[in-house]
């Protein structure tokens, strides 16, 4: 049985941890470290796990230890806890911007480090997470830690650290451009003429139709588009217009602005002591 220690018990924690014990895992398993007592009192409530403020108390027993904390503490948090960690525990960071490397320098030279990159739509359970690991984890912990994820979602293991950043960049940041793009749809569904209701329904569920078909797999993407645009219609007009405006451009401007705030965000949390 494997024994998980959340440090920090915030929004994304929380329903990581609601998904675990959706997908199988034991309140017993799991124990979350907080400094606020009302989050403590909240997770005791909802889940039926015993919270503390005590992070090396929670960690006493973990076969895996979530760092669940804001990137701007990581360092003290990390640092911190580094003489606590059983020596067989797999330590997981969910913090953008922080690496391997300052990781490592914090917690020790040999420790099992994981970088996860999970992404909002873990709180309905409809996650992306990507996962890079350091040659200290072994392969039982990286399906371990594949277990956790996929409670919320599913995981893909990256090739190099550096990759972490496109993952950021795809599904990291990636449910706002579909909310922006919603955002859009609605507000000019309703300046043609839709109620805000009827325009946010249509939008929702237009949305969810497409991303539907496209996980069914039997077509990709491309295939997918071109089925929907008949020759001369609607939708072409559409597609041509968003073709004319350099739309594959400006997407692709913005993702790479992404990866380069990732980098800059490491640079600057590196640098800190």
């Amino acid at each position: 049985m494997t024994n998980i220690a959340f440090i920090g018990g915030g929004n994304m924690a929380t329903c990581i941890i609601g998904g675990m014990l959706a997908n199988g895992f034991s309140a017993h398993q799991i124990s979350v470290s907080d400094p606020g007592e009302q989050a403590r009192a909240a997770i005791q409530n909802t889940y039926g796990i015993i919270a503390t403020a005590d992070n090396h108390a929670a960690v006493a027993q973990a076969d895996i230890v979530v760092l669940a904390v804001k990137p701007q503490v990581m360092a003290a948090v990390a640092e911190n806890l580094a003489r606590s960690l059983p020596r067989h525990a797999a330590v997981v960071s969910i913090a953008a911007g922080i690496q391997l490397s300052d990781l490592q320098r914090w917690l020790g030279p040999q420790q099992g480090i994981v970088r996860a990159m999970p992404n909002t739509p873990a709180m309905v359970r409809e996650g992306a997470t990507g996962l890079f690991a350091n040659r200290y984890i072994s392969s039982e912990q990286r399906r371990a830690v594949e277990t956790i994820f996929n409670a919320v979602g599913i995981s893909c293991w990256v090739d190099s650290e550096a990759l972490i950043d496109a993952v950021t960049a795809v599904s990291g940041s990636g449910p706002a451009y579909f909310f922006l793009a919603m955002e859009v749809m609605q507000r000019v569904g309703e300046e043609l003429g839709l109620s805000p209701h009827t325009a946010q329904a249509l939008t929702i569920q237009t949305a969810l139709g497409a991303a539907k078909m496209a996980s069914a797999g039997s077509l990709d993407t491309a295939q997918l588009r071109r089925q929907v645009t008949s020759p001369g219609g609607t939708t072409q007009a559409a597609i041509e217009m968003f073709q004319a405006v350099g739309f594959e451009d400006t997407f692709r401007k913005a993702m790479n602005a992404a990866v380069d705030r990732a980098q800059s965000m490491a640079a600057e949390f590196s640098r800190k002591p």
